[in-house]
């Protein structure tokens, strides 16, 4: 299976770009893996924030496969605990789901075509957090996830 993480904008802070870097060299270890950043648009001052979301979301359809599965971090997504999380991805990996593309938006979210082109919507939290950060959160969970499926003793429980 390929995993791709689908990012609007590059990471901004030094400690997010060492840890992503981190957690990428252990996920490669367990499947294909791979991070996509889209450039943030610029000249977006004039427009509306549904305007932008539309030409993000004209971006991120162009990166995406009609055979890819793919699931939106989104705040209105479904909450997994992390043992939850590792069932979830490990019942793709057993379906054989070729490729999965986990998409974080921008600072407005999603469009409307980006939602129907959707499987699922994966919520980290309730609480909201920068698209700069949940990159992080989201590669250490996925790598959490995978030492829970091969039974490894990174997650405690």
């Amino acid at each position: 299976m390929k995993i791709t993480l689908l990012t609007i904008g590059k990471s901004a802070f030094p400690f997010v770009k060492e840890g992503l870097a981190m957690y990428e060299k252990r996920i490669a270890r367990y499947t294909t893996y791979e991070r996509i950043e889209i450039p943030a648009l610029s000249g977006t001052s004039s427009l509306s924030s549904t305007e932008v979301k539309e030409k993000e979301g004209e971006l991120i359809l162009k990166k995406i496969k009609p055979s890819d599965e793919v699931i939106l971090l989104d705040e209105r997504g479904r909450s997994y605990s992390s043992i939850e999380w590792a069932h979830f991805l490990e019942k793709r990996l057993n379906n054989s789901t070729k490729s999965i593309v986990f998409v974080i938006g921008g600072a407005y979210g999603f469009s409307e075509k980006v939602y129907q082109a959707a499987t699922s919507k994966l919520s980290l939290s309730d609480m909201t957090f920068s698209h700069q950060i949940i990159r992080l959160f989201f590669t250490e969970q996925l790598y959490r996830a995978f030492t829970i499926i091969k039974g490894e003793p990174y997650h405690n429980e």
